[in-house]
C-alpha cells in the first residue's frame, strides 16, 4: 500500500455537507478493479472515483468510476467531483474545454462562474417504458398507476427509468418498497406547478422540479442525495418532450435533509449541459 493524494467532494452545492460526496483518488495508477472496488464500497459513499492516465487522443484525464457492488459507464456528480479535483490539484485542459474520459467515452466539461458543467452524453435508450415497468414502479412508489402521468427510458450508461408525477410534493411524499423495486435504477420528476405548463421559472434559482433516484445498493433499495446522470437524461426527455424548457434549475435530496441544485441548459447546438458548484471538505492522503 502506498499514500495517494485524496479529496472528498461534495457536488451539486457551494456549502459543505449539502450536496451529494464523491470520494476521489487522485493516483489510480496500480490499482486494480477489485481493489477500487473494496476502496469504495469501505467508504460508504454512493461513488468513489480513480484518475488515471488518458489512453484516448483528446482526453485530459481518465476516470474509473464505482458505486458500492458495481462499476459505472458514466456518472453525473463523479464527473463533476473528478473534474473538480483534478483542476484543484493543478489539471490543465489542453484545449476550450476539460474532455474526460471514462466508460461511455469522451464528455466534455465547462466552467461557468462558480459552476462546472458536463455535456450530456447521448440516450442509449429512449422511448416510452414498457407498461409492465411502469406498472411495478407504481407498486414500488407506492402510488396509483394514473398518478404517473409520463414516463421514459433514460438510459445514458447507467440504466433509469424515468417517471413523471403530477407534483413536487408528490415526489417528495414517496416511500419506496425496495423489494418490489429491486434490480431497477428508478428516476422521479415531479413539477412545482402544473405538469406541462413551465412557463419561464427555473431560468434564474428557482428550482422548476423535485428529483428523486432509486437503484439497488449493498444493503437494499438506495437513494442518492443528487444524481448528475439521471437529471442529465432526465433533461434530454422533459426538454424533447417539451415539459421542460430549454433552461432550469432542478432540485434534488430534499427528502434527505441535503439542498442541490441541479442548472440544465439547452444551448443552441442542441447541446445539453448540466451543472453545479463543487466544494472540497476533505484534503488529504490515503493509504491504498
Amino acid at each position: 500500500m502506498t499514500l495517494r493524494p485524496f479529496k472528498q467532494v461534495d457536488v451539486f452545492t457551494a456549502v459543505p455537507y449539502r450536496g451529494n460526496p464523491l470520494a476521489v483518488v487522485l493516483d489510480g495508477e496500480g490499482l486494480s478493479p477489485e481493489q477500487m472496488q473494496h476502496f469504495c464500497n469501505w467508504t460508504n459513499l454512493s461513488e468513489a472515483t480513480f484518475l488515471l492516465p488518458p489512453t484516448q487522443p483528446g482526453a485530459d484525464y481518465r476516470v474509473r468510476i464505482f458505486s458500492p457492488g458495481r462499476e459505472l459507464l458514466f456518472a453525473g456528480h463523479p464527473t463533476l467531483g473528478s473534474c473538480h479535483a483534478w483542476l484543484e490539484a493543478g489539471g490543465r485542459p489542453r484545449g476550450e474545454h476539460i474532455v474526460q474520459e471514462c466508460g461511455v467515452g469522451l464528455v466534455k466539461l465547462r466552467r461557468s462562474g462558480e459552476r462546472l458543467a458536463f455535456a450530456a452524453p447521448p440516450l442509449r435508450k429512449s422511448g416510452p417504458l414498457p407498461e409492465e415497468d411502469v406498472a411495478l414502479i407504481a407498486r414500488g412508489l407506492g402510488v396509483a398507476r394514473g398518478d404517473i402521468v409520463d414516463h421514459a427510458w433514460c438510459d445514458n450508461g447507467p440504466n433509469w427509468r424515468g417517471v413523471l408525477l403530477q407534483s413536487a410534493e408528490q415526489v417528495l411524499a414517496l416511500q419506496p418498497d425496495g423489494a418490489i423495486l429491486a434490480g431497477l435504477d428508478v428516476g422521479v420528476v415531479g413539477t412545482r406547478g402544473k405538469v406541462g405548463v413551465v412557463g419561464t421559472r427555473g431560468t434564474g434559482d428557482e428550482c422548476l422540479f423535485e428529483v428523486r433516484a432509486f437503484f439497488p445498493g449493498n444493503n437494499g433499495m438506495t437513494e442518492d442525495p443528487v444524481t448528475g446522470s439521471l437529471n442529465a437524461a432526465l433533461a434530454q426527455w422533459l426538454i424533447g418532450a417539451g415539459i421542460a424548457p430549454p433552461r432550469y434549475v432542478a432540485s434534488q435530496g430534499t427528502a434527505l435533509g441535503r439542498a442541490g441544485r441541479v442548472h440544465v441548459e439547452r444551448d443552441a447546438a442542441g447541446e445539453t449541459w448540466i451543472g453545479g458548484a463543487t466544494v472540497t471538505c476533505v484534503d488529504g492522503q490515503v493509504r491504498l
